[in-house]
């Protein structure tokens, strides 16, 4: 089961080789690979419990997720469009996440007051480095507004209740939410630079991978 963590790392490092290589096709199937790695992981770890569900579904669409902004580099005149319905997609996933860590959260109110003050703050630091048109920026409030209810709900998880299942899935969503933050600064602000897209891919498989190991401890 856990020969699954390697493999997701190895086709991920195939996936940004031949992207820098200009392959897309062979690129996406690697993405595919590593990313159903770790929906596999999840799958495992969980082993059919119930309250794990949301969580194995939120894989699965961040897989489903993946292969669309994918698909970005295949048909690049419809770029955005790819990048709006794998966002639209993810945003799910986060939904989906949110659906285990909610209930679990000790002071809801709190919780929501915190996570609208730090999206307000991030968004406004955000859209000082980025430049996008009125949709991208409009879906991207929601986007990071309901990311960052996720990460309070999580972060508050591991706080108020610490153990081996709340610790590292918050972990793994904030090394979510970092790999995010890289991807629009790279790709729409001033981190063009080939290294921030293999760091905000590291990130974000570390972080999902770490999130399908937390159903172990469920």
């Amino acid at each position: 089961m856990f020969a699954l963590i390697p493999g997701c790392l190895v086709f991920m490092g195939l996936f940004i080789w031949l992207q820098r290589k200009n392959c897309a096709v062979p690129a996406l199937f690697m993405k595919g690979l590593a990313s159903l790695c770790f929906v596999t992981l999840g799958i495992l770890c969980n082993a059919g419990a119930e309250s794990g569900k949301p969580i194995v579904l939120g894989l699965i669409l961040g897989c489903i997720a993946d292969v669309l902004l994918g698909l970005r580099a295949v048909f690049v005149k419809r770029k955005i469009v790819f990048f709006l319905a794998g966002g639209v997609v993810f945003l799910c996933g986060h939904f989906a996440y949110l659906a285990s860590a909610w209930p679990r959260v000790e002071n809801k109110v709190l919780c929501i007051l915190a996570s609208g003050l730090l999206a307000a703050l991030l968004l406004f630091w955000l859209y000082g480095k980025i430049t996008a048109d009125r949709a991208l920026k409009a879906f991207g409030a929601v986007y990071f507004g309901i990311f960052v209810l996720l990460c309070c709900a999580a972060v508050s998880n591991g706080v108020t209740a610490p153990s081996d299942f709340t610790l590292l899935f918050a972990s793994g969503i904030l090394l979510f939410l970092c790999s995010d933050l890289i991807l629009n600064l790279h790709s729409f602000g001033p981190l063009k630079d080939f290294r921030f897209r293999v760091l905000y891919r590291c990130l974000y498989y570390i972080g999902q991978l770490t999130i399908a190991v937390s159903l172990l401890f469920l």
